[in-house]
């Protein structure tokens, strides 16, 4: 039987995701608040490991979040749902699954350190979802921390509409309120009266009644005609809050309680997440959040394979109710499946509840249909419908696995599919050439922690081969191919005949395939053979055995025979066509450049920035840090970052600490492509 609970409005609800760096003390805050709300009678640790959102034995060894965690609060006469996440670069694919759940992202930052790497990744991606943003600053109450230094680095890096509701007070052992109740307090920098004209001048630029208002009236604008311009100015990115806290001592937490509660959006005033019923993303579905009676709609944006509730998805409600008992569709399956449980989500624990409304989570468990990124509903209507897509990281580093124990294949292969399920960052690849089954993640430390939960949680020991850069190939420029596939073996000939053109197409779209075939020459039966040859070479590669990418393949001619011409010929030819038109496409490789950030004291920066000149990287600035260090940004080809952390450890005596995540790729040097092609031997000439 379903728990009772209180029942709130679409309007009382706030969805808001914690991220930020790793340190920033994302976890440490968010039990804070919990406690600050009453949900527990004391605030855990993340040394002791008994926090509410860092549950797993691997979090607790390692003290840091690797998974994103679900809670919610009640303050205020609103239903907070904070959803905690990984900071590590290593694990941002986590983070970012949950953006497509919440309306605001509130970016903690480590008082201590300031903007990081993950913090300015966070703001981009948050930026990309059209989330509302609030910047909580972090731990204003360490020693050495220079607050008024951080805000001006957060408004220079994240621009000047990034403006404080409050501000330190007493060292930081306090916070002057600059908003709801402006007092004459004496903050450590600059003044209330200040910050709060700086608040209410932002807010009223986008409502010319009310700034006619402002500027008319004697007395302040009150809270009431504040509200809405304030959403719009969050909505439309226009103003940024900053709040300062510090999880430990509790100073500023009740304030950023009123925060999250009174200002930042409900499902009904945030901006709507897009959804389309088109792949092309061109056209926009509508699905209101204050619909309670329409169609429902959901979206999954986080599965765990727990050993013991097993699947369990986590999702978001959009539009409509969703009840026990009720039948839902997943995609564009024709067969419905029955909700028999509903569940919200406390940490690691399940209060079944018997409906869930508009804008709310839930979590179902056993459905295994459920994916990350499905969208379920209770309508045909809604079967074409997706969520607009976030472009992933990919993942950058890679390790072949080989079982140590025969006859553990079909074991492997389940445990991945579990462990790919989860985590939207993982990819499993299987390379033919070299018979080898590749596991892919954002990092050293993320593909470590999955090699553990494979030997700890499915009982699979595997060896690893050193990690394989994920080159990629392309084209430069338009060309043609043309192949005649004959052959004659006793009886039976086969026969297929290919003319082909292909484009270049803009970094980062993947591949295209047209058929523009007329008359027939090409029946159009054999036409997914052609096909299936073009993607033969895209998998394995042309000039040096890695995935091709960016090109469209245009089929425009051929022909055929009406007893000889049979699906291998046409898969033959469209192979051998394309891949003479890709020699004659100036093709080339691309390699994956990393953005790294090191962090050293500061009789160490010349040997660090001469390191990362001699491996091919770019100096992209540098900036002070606490504590007399110095934070080196830079952009450097990962082939070149195999083995950094022993450098790094060798160069600054074991006092450098350095952060990467993948940017972008670019052409590889000369001199690097021809050692590539050199090493590469299709397989027909093996």
């Amino acid at each position: 039987m379903a728990t009772s609970q209180t029942l709130f409005h679409t309007k009382d609800i706030r969805n808001i995701a914690v991220v930020g760096h790793a340190g920033s003390g994302k976890t440490t805050l968010i039990e804070t608040l919990l406690e600050k709300a009453g949900v527990i009678n004391s605030a855990g640790s993340v040394g002791k490991g008994n926090t509410v959102c860092d549950f797993s034995d691997q979090e607790k060894h390692l003290q840091h979040s690797l998974d994103a965690s679900v809670c919610h609060l009640e303050t205020g006469g609103a239903s907070i749902n904070l959803l905690d996440t990984p900071g590590y670069p290593d694990f941002i694919g986590r983070a970012l699954s949950v953006l497509s759940a919440v309306e605001t992202a509130a970016i903690v930052v480590n008082a201590q350190m300031g903007p990081e790497l993950v913090t300015q990744r966070m703001m981009d991606f948050s930026s990309q979802r059209k989330l509302c943003q609030l910047i909580i600053v972090n731990k204003i109450d360490a020693e050495d921390v220079e607050l008024e230094k951080i805000l001006t680095e957060i408004r220079e890096k994240f621009g000047r509409q990034c403006l404080p509701l409050n501000l330190p007070a007493q060292q930081g052992k306090a916070v002057a309120d600059c908003f709801f109740e402006p007092a004459d307090q004496t903050p450590d920098f600059s003044s209330v009266d200040a910050a709060h004209t700086e608040i209410v001048d932002q807010v009223v630029e986008l409502d010319e009644e009310l700034m006619e208002a402002y500027l008319e009236q004697d007395d302040e604008l009150s809270l009431e005609q504040l509200h809405d311009p304030f959403e719009r100015a969050l909505r439309a990115g226009h103003l940024i809050p900053v709040c300062f806290v510090s999880s430990e001592t509790g100073a500023g937490i009740k304030q950023l309680l009123r925060i999250l509660s009174e200002l930042m959006p409900n499902p009904m005033e945030g901006n709507p997440p897009e959804f389309f019923n088109d792949t092309s993303e061109k056209k926009a579905v509508t699905v209101n959040a204050d619909d309670a009676d329409g169609h429902f709609v959901g979206h999954v944006f986080k599965v765990n394979v727990d050993p013991y509730v097993g699947r369990l998805a986590t999702f978001r409600v959009h539009q409509g109710t969703v009840k026990t008992g009720d039948q839902i569709f997943v995609g564009n399956h024709r067969k419905a499946i029955k909700l028999a449980h509903l569940y919200r989500v406390q940490g690691k624990n399940l209060e079944e509840v018997s409906s869930v409304l508009s804008g709310n989570f839930c979590s179902v468990s056993k459905i295994e249909e459920l994916h990350f990124d499905t969208v379920i509903h209770s309508s045909h209507d809604e079967d074409d419908l997706h969520l607009g897509f976030i472009k992933m990281p990919p993942p950058m580093y890679g390790v072949a696995l080989e079982l140590t124990q025969r006859g553990q294949e079909k074991k492997l292969s389940d445990a991945l599919h579990k462990l790919t399920t989860e985590d939207p960052s993982l990819k499993i690849e299987f390379h033919a050439q070299t018979n080898e089954t590749v596991l892919r993640g954002m990092g050293e430390l993320h593909l470590r922690i999955i090699l553990e939960r494979m030997k700890n949680e499915f009982g699979i020991d595997v060896s690893t081969q050193p990690p394989k850069i994920a080159y990629l190939e392309t084209v430069t420029r338009k060309s043609e191919g043309h192949h005649r596939h004959k052959k004659q073996t006793g009886g039976a000939g086969q026969f297929g005949e290919v003319f082909l053109r292909i484009e270049p197409l803009p970094r980062g779209s993947g591949f295209e395939f047209s058929n523009k075939v007329v008359g027939g020459t090409i029946p159009g039966q054999f036409i997914p053979a052609v096909e299936k040859g073009v993607r033969q070479v895209l998998d394995d590669g042309a000039i040096a055995g890695y995935p091709l990418q960016d090109v469209k393949v245009i089929v425009y001619d051929g022909k055929h025979h009406p007893v000889d011409s049979k699906e291998i010929a046409f898969v033959a030819a469209g192979k051998r066509a394309f891949s003479d038109a890709i020699s004659k496409a100036k093709p080339i490789v691309l390699e994956p450049i990393a953005k790294i950030e090191v962090t050293t004291p500061n009789n160490y920066v010349g040997d660090i920035t001469g390191h990362l000149s001699g491996i091919r990287g770019r100096i992209a600035g540098s900036a002070a840090t606490a504590g007399n260090r110095v934070k080196i940004s830079a952009e450097v080809p990962l082939a070149e970052l195999g083995d950094y952390q022993t450098m790094l450890k060798s160069l600054t005596g074991g006092e450098g600490t350095f952060t990467m995540e993948f940017d972008h790729y670019e052409k590889t040097p000369p001199g690097v492509q021809k050692n590539l092609e050199k090493a590469f031997r299709p397989a027909s000439e093996e």
